[in-house]
């Protein structure tokens, strides 16, 4: 049997359980993945040895162009644990890239604010 037939029942939906389509796995190989990284492909071809699922596969298509983990799930339609161990597959292979999100930026200290607020004042 082909890693290509989708498992689709017209009525139920899907019909392989998540943890099938992660061969059992819950974490992903690195602990890099958070909600709102961002993947991308990098454009490698895929090695003719590389054991890549259709789910796999379809990731790839979703990640042509950066977007947030989060934002994978949805489209996937796949709970995030499980689009991150796909993802980290991804990444062992060289398929894509990770970025973290970048730090919230730190909140002014309380003195310059203040003297903001009566710089504005007195215009």
């Amino acid at each position: 049997m082909s890693d290509d037939v989708e498992w689709v029942d017209e009525e139920a939906g899907p019909v392989v359980r998540p943890y099938a389509v992660t061969g059992g796995r819950t974490r992903a190989s690195c602990s890099s993945f958070d909600l709102l990284s961002m993947a991308v492909a990098t454009g490698a071809p895929v090695s003719p040895g590389a054991s890549l699922g259709s789910e796999h596969r379809r990731l790839l298509n979703l990640v042509r162009r950066a977007r947030p983990i989060v934002e994978i799930a949805s489209d996937a339609e796949l709970p995030v644990g499980v689009i991150k161990v796909l993802l980290g597959d991804l990444l062992d292979q060289g398929l894509i890239l990770v970025r973290s999100p970048l730090p919230a930026a730190s909140v002014p200290p309380e003195s310059l604010l203040r003297e903001l607020i009566s710089g504005l004042r007195a215009l």
